[in-house]
């Protein structure tokens, strides 16, 4: 009969989610709803934790994910790229609800793995001569202006992995790997959803994207498609 596996770094999503504090820089994985932690995220919305700085490329659907905790009024400044999809995180930018930095997607990613890398900050030519580099450092090499983007780091990062094993190897599930591995190394504390914890040896070092010295927490989500 093969065990059920067990692992020290398994909780709650109520446990995990209370390690979150208010005021924090939290990273959320996801584009779209791939690869988007929207168990945990669904439990944060149930508590009280509010004054939230959020990065991640987008903030949800209305209601949903981070969507959720935008109309619980839980965060309060974004980072990220799409945010116009969530026409109730356009409001609340117009309103004054929440303040938001826009990033061009790969600059975002790159600004992320930096963060994770020790790189404090790197130079770009995307975004140069646009409203987006108002107020940043530009130089010119080459003849070609590039913008200075600072490096992002987190105090909290949730992300969403497709299986881990009992020591927190973490293997994704085809485009909803996008910024989760680059997450996983840029916070100070990692909580990972995932849809199945296995055995120690059950993922062969091939599929491991991120290793288990990067996980803090992981958390089961109860439906195996989320």
């Amino acid at each position: 009969m093969s065990r059920r596996p067990q692992s020290e770094k398994a909780l709650s999503a109520a446990d995990a989610v209370d390690k979150i504090s208010n005021g924090d820089v939290m990273m959320v994985g996801g584009f779209g709803q791939a690869g988007t932690p929207l168990f945990l995220l669904e439990t944060l919305a149930e508590t009280r934790t509010r004054d939230l700085t959020v990065i991640s490329n987008n903030l949800g659907e209305q209601g949903v994910g981070l969507g959720r905790l935008l109309l619980n009024r839980q965060i309060s400044r974004a980072i990220g790229s799409f945010f116009t999809n969530n026409p109730d995180a356009v409001k609340a930018s117009n309103d004054g609800e929440i303040s938001v930095e826009l990033l061009p997607q790969g600059t975002l990613a790159e600004a992320i793995r930096a963060g994770g890398a020790g790189i404090p900050a790197f130079y770009t030519p995307t975004g140069a001569d646009t409203e987006l580099s108002r107020d940043k450092e530009v130089r010119a090499f080459e003849g070609r202006n590039y913008v200075l983007e600072r490096a992002l780091r987190a105090d909290v990062a949730l992300i969403k992995a497709g299986r881990a094993d009992e020591l927190g190897n973490l293997t994704y599930d085809k485009s909803a790997r996008n910024f989760n591995p680059a997450m996983a190394m840029a916070a100070s504390l990692v909580i990972v959803e995932v849809s199945e914890i296995v055995p120690v040896g059950h993922l062969s070092p091939e599929e491991i994207v991120t290793p288990h010295i990067f996980v803090d927490h992981l958390v089961e989500s109860p439906n195996a498609d989320n």
